[in-house]
């Protein structure tokens, strides 16, 4: 029974899948990543960090910009038993997702059918989830809609920040692809229906999404810190000028202690930020 697998991903995030791979002795045949971009000042042509870690890993690495019949052709030929999707960052068809026996599988980072789409991090963190976890599941041409193959949960404390949070998920996201990787090739797992009058969906994340409200609650202004921690981060205006929090807490309106849980009662305290055009500074409370 073969056991190749073919791996597509671009960003960070699927390095931390890959590096769970490697650490269970499971590396794939063949990595097929994005071409290289402009990258910095300078916008030279830079790999992607997948890329990267195939040339380090001596795995064979393609980079096709379209998905077309000469892309399918080569997949063809690598004759996978199943391929692996990490926020590889362009759209399968049909015709691709049936090429290896056992499918395509992807790993993603929310209990699905909650947050589908392409922020589910975030918004587990804006819509106060007490938990999240990872789900593998077989892609279909939906977005995040395919059967899910396996699950792990992950109860959060209410003070987790986006980029961490990130780096949690896809390592647990990993760890689980490593033990489903051969009992499903060996047709072990029986996928089940995602209910999808359950589903909801993450939105597309811009700058502005960052503004703290004056008619936001304290809860609902650390949940946007703590989900935009990173990109785009929160901010406010005073005077036409942007200030930018980057450092506060959710406190006890009683004690003056950092809650963990049962946020309803707290206060949201800035401790540090950056007014337009200076330098970082302590936040100066009134009275």
């Amino acid at each position: 029974m073969k056991d190749n697998f073919v791996f597509f991903g671009t960003p960070k995030p699927a390095v931390i899948v890959l590096n769970k791979l490697k650490e269970a002795s499971l590396l794939p045949s063949l990595v097929v990543t994005n071409p290289d971009r402009p990258k910095g000042r300078g916008l030279e042509l830079a790999p992607s960090p997948v890329k990267v870690w195939a040339k380090e890993n001596n795995i064979p690495v393609i980079t096709p910009e379209k998905l077309d019949s000469e892309f399918k052709a080569q997949l063809q030929k690598e004759d996978p038993a199943v391929c692996i999707v990490v926020a590889y960052g362009k759209i399968l068809k049909q015709d691709v997702l049936d090429v290896p026996e056992k499918g395509f599988l992807n790993v993603h980072p929310s209990l699905l059918p909650l947050h589908r789409g392409a922020t589910p991090v975030q918004s587990s963190l804006l819509s106060g989830d007490t938990e999240t976890g990872v789900t593998v599941m077989q892609l279909d041409e939906k977005m995040d809609h395919g059967p899910i193959v396996a699950q792990e949960f992950l109860a959060l404390n209410g003070t987790e920040k986006s980029p961490e949070l990130h780096q949690t998920l896809f390592e647990l996201g990993g760890k689980l692809l490593a033990e489903v990787i051969p009992e499903w090739i060996a047709g072990n797992i029986v996928p089940q229906e995602q209910d999808h009058d359950l589903a909801t969906y993450s939105e597309k994340i811009e700058k502005k999404n960052g503004e703290l409200l004056e008619t936001d609650t304290d809860e609902t202004k650390w949940r946007k810190y703590r989900a935009y921690a990173g990109w785009p981060g929160v901010f406010y205006f005073e005077n036409k000028k942007r200030i930018k929090i980057t450092e506060a807490s959710f406190q006890d309106e009683v004690n003056g202690e950092t809650r963990e849980g049962d946020l309803g009662r707290g206060k949201f305290v800035i401790e540090k930020i950056i007014p337009e055009g200076r330098k970082e500074q302590e936040y100066k409370r009134e009275g």
